[in-house]
């Protein structure tokens, strides 16, 4: 069997059920913007547009034209892959940056896979939880915009993929007989608990620490509820002396709009609140394996998100057993259904009730031990890669 991924970015989704399928006898190719980026197991090709978007375009129709010339650029590299007659027997790209525009076109006779994280709609989930009802004209007719490429990969995709079903929820319900909700998979054996782990990493030693508060995301931003868990955190310190509040992530917006140059929401919650910072540590952005022992040393880990995309990291925390403070929304709603013992939902709004649940948390050591037990029980019985690589490898093959 062979494989084309193509994503801008490496290794992003597929870089590791990749591996996996390399590892099971298939012929693994990896299409990406991103120079330099090699992967066991994987033959890595760069595709690169050939000019930026039109200058002074019609703004909404930006997203599309450079969908276009991403997808273009998978074109011209194909060219010289067929030239060496390579030919795909499937395609999976990720929707909506354009790299898989044209799958079917250069490669008739593969199936083409789209990977569908977000759909844009008018009254989208996210957009009305950060700003209800403060919606522009001008800005609603931007987002129904974005959605032409992907759109175009509905219509034209043979199979898609959603990770999660709240995320497939949010597209056209006519589209939803092609949508199978598969989730990337965890890690479950390298995400495992450790007893009485001690954080240490080369920057920050706090082997001695009692209570260790964790937060991780991309950036610090509204989408991942960065301002309200510092709010809550403002209370936990003050009512919890020895505990520690450990940050990863950069001091970036990742999601969301951004803040005028120089302004940043670090140092609007750091200007707001009143934090003894001998306990307040920001580490940056981690490698994978100290971000592991954050998680592993964690006494209660905090993640309060809009109703977006999942972080891997909500549920890699979950594996690697930490106690989870969760914001009360549909995609955490989603994994709580499932084990109702896993999670404490609270509604990050209330910094108040926020604060609570992290100290009742720290306050219950039995509970938290359950709260930890099933949450990685979840983890290993229906989002582990052990479980889930073989699945989608079998469901590929049926296409």
């Amino acid at each position: 069997m062979r494989i084309l991924f193509l994503h801008d970015n490496f290794p992003a989704q597929f870089g590791f059920i990749g591996q996996f399928l390399a590892k099971n006898g298939w012929d693994v190719t990896f299409g990406t913007q991103r120079e330099n980026s090699s992967m066991s197991g994987i033959k890595v090709f760069n595709y690169k547009p050939h000019r930026e978007v039109t200058e002074n375009i019609h703004p909404y129709a930006a997203n599309y034209e450079k969908a276009v010339l991403a997808g273009q650029a998978v074109a011209r590299a194909a060219i010289d892959l067929k030239k060496r007659g390579y030919a795909p027997d499937i395609v999976m790209a990720h929707s909506g940056w354009g790299p898989g525009l044209y799958a079917k076109e250069l490669w008739p006779k593969a199936k083409y896979v789209g990977y569908f994280e977000w759909y844009y709609l008018i009254d989208a989930p996210d957009t009305a939880y950060v700003a209800p009802g403060q919606r522009e004209l001008d800005e609603l007719l931007r987002g129904r915009s974005r959605n032409a490429a992907i759109l175009t990969d509905l219509a034209h995709c043979d199979a898609g993929i959603c990770p999660t079903q709240f995320q497939k929820d949010q597209f056209p319900e006519c589209f939803h007989g092609k949508l199978n909700v598969m989730h990337d998979g965890i890690d479950t054996d390298y995400f495992a608990p450790v007893e009485d782990a001690k954080l240490q990493l080369p920057d920050l030693d706090l082997s001695d620490a009692e209570e260790i508060i964790t937060y991780v995301a991309r950036g610090m931003e509204p989408y991942r509820g960065f301002p309200e868990f510092m709010a809550a955190l403002e209370i936990v310190l003050k009512e919890r002396p020895q505990a520690h509040a450990v940050i990863v992530g950069q001091d970036r917006v990742a999601y969301g709009k951004k803040l005028p140059e120089g302004d940043s929401f670090r140092k609007r919650a750091l200007n707001e609140h009143k934090f003894d910072l001998d306990r307040l540590h920001f580490t940056g952005l981690l490698p994978r394996g100290q971000y592991r022992d954050v998680l592993l040393a964690s006494s209660v880990h905090v993640y309060v998100t809009i109703p977006f995309v999942l972080s891997w990291s909500m549920l890699e925390a979950m594996s690697a057993g930490c106690a989870i403070i969760g914001s009360n929304v549909a995609p955490m709603q989603e994994i709580a259904e499932k084990a109702p013992d896993a999670l404490r939902l609270v509604d990050m709004k209330d910094r108040r009730a926020l604060a609570n649940a992290i100290i009742a948390t720290l306050d219950d050591k039995a509970a938290a031990k359950r709260m930890r037990e099933a949450a990685r029980d979840l983890m290993v019985s229906e989002y582990s890669i052990r479980k889930l690589y073989p699945a989608k490898m079998e469901w590929l093959k049926s296409l």
